[in-house]
């Protein structure tokens, strides 16, 4: 039995016209499948550990990158497979693990790959999927919040960007990767990386993949203002590693800090005082 957990308002509220579409799809293929739809924050988890424990053959997230991640917390650690139908606005994990983004195209996509060990990544004793960063990306996720109460789709996010380009002051942080030197400088952003894209496009770890063992940990210090144009346009291009500022290696964890820090965990923003990193090798098991 297929289970398919679904967020109906997905997708500016495509989600549940999607994953009709996908219910009808695998049962033209005469595969049994069950639509589950989620009611509220932390029910697409639930749903998923449901279905993974009455013996589930293959569990669909059908919605967005917050959708996956949840289903994702469900599946944890677990040989049930997950496979992962974009129907979001920004879809942004997909595009690292290689599945289409048209919903049809990624189901086609996911029924004839096999599930392959991916890794996914823990932040103070909670996993994350996608990437967790502190500075320019959580002041992105601000402005973006604010413009959704205007327009949709992508566009949100593009005046994130901006906005936090021309108005983002450096933030000193302290960190340490994988137990090493204790480093502090003043920076635009601190970004760990299981995915290479957030904010519906923003390359922010362009060589990340999620299933190498390691986390990709992109730090760039603090930008001088005639430079904004320039990385505005870098970093839309992907070229984030190429920036004089940045600093970029991989590794199986780090730790940062900084007073009244603020973390974009999978697009979640949350209050921490020290954020302790690691991956988790191979912890799910995703059809790409």
């Amino acid at each position: 039995m297929i289970y398919a957990v679904c967020n109906p308002t997905a997708g500016a509220g495509r989600g549940e016209k999607i994953g009709r579409q996908i219910e009808q799809a695998l049962r033209e293929r005469n595969l049994p499948c069950r639509l589950m739809l989620t009611e509220h924050p932390g029910h697409a988890a639930q749903l998923a550990r449901e279905a993974r424990e009455a013996g589930a053959e293959l569990i669909l997230s059908i919605g967005g990158d917050g959708t996956a991640f949840e289903v994702a917390q469900g599946l944890l650690g677990s040989a049930c497979p997950l496979g992962i139908i974009p129907a979001g606005t920004g879809n942004d994990f997909v595009k690292t693990i290689g599945i289409p983004q048209q919903p049809l195209a990624a189901l086609d996509h996911v029924l004839s790959c096999p599930a392959r060990p991916t890794d996914a990544g823990q932040i103070n004793g909670r996993m994350f999927l996608n990437e967790i960063g502190t500075g320019f990306d959580v002041s992105v996720l601000d402005y973006a919040l604010k413009a959704k109460k205007y327009c949709r789709g992508l566009l949100p996010y593009l005046y994130g960007v901006v906005k936090t380009l021309f108005r983002f002051r450096s933030v000193s942080i302290t960190y340490t990767v994988d137990s090493g030197e204790t480093v502090t400088r003043d920076v635009f952003v601190v970004g760990v990386a299981n995915g290479g894209v957030i904010g519906g496009g923003i390359v922010i770890a362009p060589e990340a993949r999620a299933d190498d063992g390691l986390l990709d940990v992109v730090v760039v210090e603090k930008v001088a203002r005639r430079h904004l144009p320039a990385r505005l346009i870098g970093l839309m291009r992907g070229r984030i590693l190429s920036f004089p500022e940045t600093h970029f290696c991989r590794a199986h964890s780090i730790s940062f800090s900084t007073p009244g820090m603020r973390v974009n965990v999978d697009g979640e923003i949350l209050d921490e005082k020290r954020v302790e990193a690691r991956v988790l090798p191979g912890a799910l098991m995703i059809r790409r």
